[in-house]
């Protein structure tokens, strides 16, 4: 409000505001009553859901909102479109309720007088075929992820925080149930891990009063095939894997995975030096029928993989760094947060410029988390490593558009198209964001003289205020400052530099200053092979400048390579490859001969047009490595070396 239009205010108008703001608080639900919400998910296996809401409410005007910005999804993903069978009830007699007619997750409902109890019907439609995160597929036959930002909605103007609700879940019969959530007195689970403590159906299971906050922040996983696998037995805190499968055969881990994700709680204890949880649960969901991703959380991580992450070697080697991502998020995302994601509601818009810590971060300390619990070996982590740089190093895209921007503008590339990334980008500040954290790690060992690293600024920045579970915001400033505290430079001009350049490269001075550099070869490596098989491409950005999916379709073209240069373009389908029909290793073969023959030809169709091209290029096959930087220090190997200390 300027101060012209508050000058032009009469004292009449004021008072009339006053009445009117003071009529709107009235009508808002009593925050000292909590809101009591009934999830029964019975009908989860046919993709529907049932919750009842009950609030204290007085007369008038009333405003409630179906949370929007989730938090760890970086955007407007509330996926209110799924919102069904909605009514409302006061003391009894129905009421009607309206949308606002410019924010589609608000509703207006008038209480009549006399009326102090609302009750709110509703029903959640679990996708049953796309949606992105916790808005993709979610429950099966025999299993469900239950999420409460999709059955709630919370008064207008309140916090999240200070919202309390009183949480209740109803189950198929059968079923059991896993969450960071403690049960009500007398009605749920020792925290013993023992799958038999578990809640068994046959009436709801109360959960402790929590925050709202809390709530959403604590999603459940729940079927009929669990196991569950206690990770620090007889320490404090505890930390649990919690296995939910659409099977038995896909719970059969092995005591070395085991091992290693014991290792991995014992790793990011020495790493961090605090903890801030008061318990950690891995919800793990194993299934070919649900979408699959990783969504931290305060007190747990939803964690959802294939069924073969145990039972097949490929599968494992993708998804091994899936949960040591999401743990670091548990300090890195949940208790430090940019102050942009650290919002007091779901409705106030998030500001996601700083990803590049809240995401980038988490994925060097996650792979290297990885690599130190012996999820992977060194070698696999060099190959995967090597692999990204090779991506990045090809992001054309890079001539125009900064990596900062797309933090920035994160919400747009989430859920933007898989194809042409070369050029357009993609939500890069996740393995862009690993390269400069690798550039900053090296560069304080290189300013200390190898007595200091990127744990120092780890456990400084992360490590304080051991055992509080609370959100501690952050700023660019403050990641400059704590940096300058262990390793003085100009922290701010580094980074800066980084995040906003534009030009060709990928930032590789830290992967150099770790005594390696990339390359390219004629064999692909193993992480390469698997990645190709597991998601169903031919990778040859790096020689003639094209993907390929498993339909024969190119889904990128890198500009100003011999492919771009030739004609070809994201959409075309590959027909026939040197007057032969495509196959994957057909192209591989043709391309690696391209030294000899000087080129390749390549038949495609687009729209029922058929067009051969001929490529001009006699590289030969080019796969991306890792060498060694003659008469240098591994950096890479101390790096990734597993820590000794006082596990906590």
């Amino acid at each position: 409000m300027s101060d012209r239009f508050s000058r032009s205010l009469r004292p009449l108008s004021i008072l009339a505001l006053l009445v009117g703001l003071a009529a709107a608080v009235l009508a808002s639900p009593s925050l000292a009553d909590p809101i009591v919400v009934r999830l029964d998910a019975t009908g989860a296996s046919r993709s529907i859901l049932h919750a009842t809401l009950e609030m204290s409410v007085a007369p008038g005007e009333l405003t409630l909102l179906y949370p929007k910005y989730i938090p760890g999804e970086h955007g407007p993903t509330g996926p209110v479109e799924n919102l069904t069978g909605l009514s409302f009830t006061a003391d009894g007699s129905s009421i009607r309720w309206r949308r606002d007619p410019v924010d589609m997750y608000t509703f207006h409902l008038t209480v009549p007088d006399g009326a102090s109890h609302l009750t709110v019907n509703l029903d959640y439609l679990t996708p049953v075929q796309s949606g992105d995160f916790t808005s993709g597929v979610s429950t099966t036959a025999d299993m469900a992820v239950i999420n409460w930002n999709q059955v709630l909605l919370y008064p207008a103007g309140a916090r999240a925080s200070e919202v309390r609700c009183r949480p209740s879940l109803l189950l198929p019969e059968g079923w059991h149930a896993f969450t960071a959530m403690e049960p009500a007195s007398g009605n749920g689970r020792a925290r013993s891990g023992s799958v038999e403590s578990v809640p068994r159906v046959g009436k709801a299971i109360r959960f402790e009063e929590v925050s709202l906050e809390t709530l959403v922040d604590s999603p459940v996983l729940a079927g009929r095939y669990v196991r569950r696998e206690p990770l620090s037995p007889g320490q404090t805190p505890a930390h649990f894997l919690d296995l939910v499968a659409d099977n038995e055969a896909a719970l059969a881990i092995e005591d070395d995975a085991l091992d290693a994700f014991r290792n991995l709680i014992a790793q990011a204890g020495i790493l961090f030096g605090s903890h801030h949880y008061r318990h950690y649960d891995f919800l793990l969901t194993l299934s070919d029928h649900t979408a699959h991703f990783g969504l931290e959380h305060h007190e747990s991580s939803d964690d959802r993989t294939g069924a073969a992450m145990f039972t097949e070697p490929d599968a494992f080697l993708m998804a091994a760094g899936l949960l040591p991502h999401e743990l670091v998020h548990s300090w890195n995302g949940k208790f430090r947060r940019p102050s942009g994601l650290a919002t007091p509601d779901f409705e106030e818009p998030m500001k996601t410029t700083m990803l590049w810590v809240y995401e980038g971060l988490t994925t060097y300390l996650g792979d290297l988390l990885t690599a130190r619990s012996g999820l992977w070996s060194i070698d696999e982590y060099r190959e995967y490593l090597a692999f990204s740089a090779a991506h990045l190093d090809h992001r054309t895209g890079r001539t125009w558009r900064p990596l900062i921007d797309t933090a920035t503008a994160a919400q747009i590339l989430y859920g933007g198209p898989g194809d042409r990334t070369s050029w357009r980008r993609g939500v890069d500040f996740y393995r862009e964001g690993e390269l400069i954290w690798l550039d900053v790690d090296t560069r304080i060992r290189e300013l200390s003289g190898g007595k200091k690293s990127l744990d120092d600024f780890v456990r400084a920045f992360y490590g304080i205020e051991d055992g509080v579970v609370a959100v501690r915001p952050y700023r660019f400033e403050d990641v400059v400052a704590t940096l300058n505290d262990v390793a003085a430079a100009d922290w701010a001009s580094f980074l800066r530099k980084r995040l906003d350049r534009t030009g060709v490269g990928a930032p590789l001075d830290g992967l150099e200053r770790s005594g390696w550099r990339l390359v390219y070869g004629d064999k692909r490596s193993h992480y390469q092979e698997v990645w190709e098989k597991r998601r169903h491409r031919v990778e040859e950005m790096f020689s003639i400048g094209i993907t390929v999916n498993d339909q024969a379709r190119i889904t990128d073209v890198l500009k100003d390579s011999p492919a771009d240069r030739a004609g070809v373009a994201a959409g075309m389908k590959v027909i026939a490859v040197n007057d032969l029909a495509y196959t994957a290793e057909r192209l591989r073969e043709a391309v690696k001969g391209t030294p000899e023959a000087g080129g390749l030809t390549l038949l495609t169709e687009r729209s029922e047009v058929f067009a051969s091209v001929r490529l001009e290029y006699k590289g030969g096959a080019r796969y991306p490595e890792l060498e060694r930087i003659p008469d240098t220090d591994d950096g890479l190997a101390a790096i990734l070396a597993a820590r000794e200390g006082p596990a906590r």
